[in-house]
């Protein structure tokens, strides 16, 4: 059993990853990564700054380049490997990223007609053009099934799937009148790959579903046709062009055909797990259990919890959906999280230019909680959670003449900080209690400086997943248990994850001025981000100088 391995596939923003993963013990023996062709590092832009599309050419060139050089990788690394020795597939791809395909399950940017019609691409995750049609989806759901916003945290964002086909509905009647249907990017890869794209062939997760497009089987899935129909009589009918059931990943929606056999040297037949989200599969790749808080903290950031289902669960205002198995079979999934993190700091670094992550870090080590006086909010890309409001921007007060751009790149991460402070506060508020958090990432693998402020931010310690790649690493496990490795995912979280032995621990002293600048941070939150806030912000700057005339003290 020992020489059986599994590979992830985990498609990001800017490129696809493919990993290998030894089964019995969660080894990582291969890895290659393949950059998107198309756009700015693989977004397609335009005047628009709400846009953001991916050709979906790149996910197929991407699936072949990855896992060939991959599997050249751990035929380097493991002595006598055999690509035959892999025994199962999964994926994890950005969501929601939705893509309009025709009557064979092909995306419409591979017609001719449309090949440079960015409506006809893969709508990312991060495109905010359907700010519109969000509210629309919220009012609507308000009016006449109030359920539906009570599973997703009582507002339907920009960034999900019925606001973007809603949006393209209105802005280019072509294209939505070409497209049979619209698939997730999550659920369309897994089909690509087995050769089961077509309608009624097509295999989608719950995760995607269930987070994204309000689908719950106790409503009988998706939102009903009169519901969609309020909205637009052609998203009513497009309603029976959607699966009638969404599923979990610990299924294979098929096996790997015998053209991607020969395209990548993979065995054909190889199963290939039921799609589901980066952050969703970083979860499980990070062994989330109940109690757990997974933080997957890269350009966004993604807070996951899970809760037995059967188990009484409050409906939570804020959260980005309460799913029935979207991360782990048997378990609601809770999602949660910041619409930007990562790209705050590159923001302050690529375009305001005063240094560099390294250099900028360095110089905000040096400073103590407080000391600079300023005070931010994490909202550059709008608020994910708890607000979902995409229309809110970011904030950056107590300036002066002195300020440096090292002290301003401590209040940005101290600010990412007091978002991720204000969704555990929002989980225990309602019942959802937080014993550990994990945290895994780009950013939690290389700053040390942000894990210690997150630290002292939330005064809990800052534990980091064993893997530098979980949403990959999650995806290999649940192609694994597809394959009938592992009888369940807590056998197999048990063999294939865990955590590194550094602990960040919070500073007491440096958490006591934390708890000040949050009551600060909060009341800005509140002030800027609600309609039912009624105070006044006179206070806010003199309390920051007190502070940072206290601590320089």
């Amino acid at each position: 059993m020992s020489n059986q391995f599994v590979i992830g596939l985990d498609y990001g923003t800017n490129s696809v990853r493919a990993l290998i993963v030894n089964a019995a013990n969660g080894a990582e023996v291969g890895t290659a990564v393949w950059e998107y062709a198309h756009g700015a590092h693989g977004v397609i832009l335009s005047r628009d700054p709400n846009l953001a599309r991916q050709h979906p050419a790149d996910y197929v060139a991407g699936a072949e380049a990855a896992i060939r050089r991959a599997l050249a990788a751990t035929k380097r690394n493991v002595r006598g490997f055999k690509p035959e020795q892999i025994i199962g597939i999964g994926v994890d791809t950005t969501g929601s990223t939705p893509i309009p395909v025709d009557a064979d399950g092909q995306p419409l940017a591979f017609d001719q007609r449309f090949a440079r019609n960015l409506n006809a691409m893969a709508w990312l995750w991060k495109d905010h053009t359907g700010v519109v049609e969000a509210a629309e989806i919220t009012e609507c759901a308000r009016q006449k099934r109030p359920q539906y916003l009570a599973k997703c945290g009582g507002t339907y964002s920009s960034e999900w799937f019925f606001s973007k086909i809603l949006h393209c509905l209105r802005a280019d009647v072509a294209v939505f009148d070409a497209a049979h249907t619209w698939v997730e990017c999550a659920d369309w890869i897994p089909a690509m790959l087995t050769g089961t794209e077509a309608p009624g062939k097509i295999t989608v997760g719950v995760c995607a579903a269930g987070h994204k497009a309000m689908y719950n089987d106790t409503w009988g899935g998706y939102p009903d046709a009169g519901f969609l129909g309020a909205l637009h009589s052609k998203l009513g009918r497009l309603r029976s062009r959607l699966c009638p059931t969404a599923h979990t990943i610990d299924r294979a929606v098929g096996g790997l055909t015998d053209e991607w056999a020969r395209r990548t040297g993979l065995r054909a037949g190889a199963p290939v797990a039921v799609g589901a989200f980066d952050a969703h599969l970083g979860g499980v790749g990070a062994g989330i259990a109940p109690g757990t808080l997974v933080k997957i903290i890269g350009t966004s950031t993604c807070d996951m919890m899970v809760a037995p289902v059967g188990e009484p669960l409050a409906d939570i205002p804020g959260l980005c959906g309460i799913v029935n198995g979207s991360i782990l079979p048997g378990y609601h999934g809770l999602e949660a999280g910041q619409s930007a993190v990562g790209d705050i700091f590159n923001w302050f670094v690529n375009y305001v230019r005063a240094g560099s992550h390294q250099s900028l870090s360095a110089g905000a080590a040096k400073l103590k909680p407080g000391e600079s006086g300023l005070l931010a909010l994490d909202w550059n890309n709008g608020n994910r959670t708890i607000l979902v409001d995409q229309l809110l921007t970011g904030v950056l007060l107590g300036q002066t003449l002195y300020t440096t751009p090292e002290e301003i790149y401590r209040a940005l991460i101290e600010a990412t900080a007091f978002g991720a402070l204000t969704i555990i506060n929002r989980f225990e508020e309602y019942g959802v209690k937080v014993r550990q958090i994990v945290n895994c990432g780009g950013i939690a693998e290389k700053n040390p400086l942000v894990m210690q402020i997150y630290a002292d931010v939330t005064g809990r310690p800052m534990k980091v997943s064993r893997s530098a790649q979980t949403c990959a690493l999650g995806a290999a496990i649940a192609g694994a248990v597809a394959a009938g490795r592992f009888e369940n995912f807590a056998e197999a979280q048990q063999a294939m994850t865990g955590l590194k032995k550094h602990v960040f621990m919070p500073d007491p002293k440096a958490h006591a001025i934390y708890r000040k600048l949050y009551a600060l941070y909060h009341k800005l939150h509140d002030a800027f981000g609600t309609k039912e806030w009624n105070g006044n912000l006179h206070d806010v700057m003199k309390k920051l100088l007190e502070i940072r005339s206290l601590v320089r003290k």
